[in-house]
């Protein structure tokens, strides 16, 4: 299944689909066919089931639709608000110390608020 909402993409993953997976194919739809109801529906939390990965997960998710949402000039979600999709400490998608200056510079805006440091491109699909 395609995920269609980012909604379905944190149903998938609780199901124990891929993460990654998902996002990846809910943004090949959503960029086929972008609209404020692919991003309005709030998805279910994933740590209080995967744990540190899964505050990583609900963070990615807010960031995502804030993206989503500022790009394509749709409404922003409220759910996107919640201090539960907010990192205490910096996550940073390279492991490598030699790009956290890279990623740190290229963060697009509502990844950086949230305390996720990933590349420029993070939400692009070839």
């Amino acid at each position: 299944m395609r995920p269609k909402t980012l909604a379905e993409v944190a149903q998938l993953t609780l199901d124990g689909d891929s993460f990654d997976r998902c996002l990846a194919n809910f943004l090949d739809e959503f960029y086929a066919a972008p609209g404020a109801e692919a991003l309005a529906g709030t998805p279910a939390l994933l740590a209080p089931n995967l744990g540190e990965l899964g505050r990583v997960q609900d963070a990615y998710l807010a960031a995502t639709a804030e993206e989503l949402a500022r790009a394509r000039q749709l409404p922003l979600p409220a759910w996107t608000a919640a201090e539960a999709r907010t990192l205490h400490c910096p996550w940073f998608a390279s492991p490598l110390a030699a790009l956290r200056a890279v990623l740190l510079l290229e963060s697009p805006p509502a990844f950086r608020a949230r305390n996720l440091f990933v590349s420029e491109n993070a939400l692009a699909r070839a």
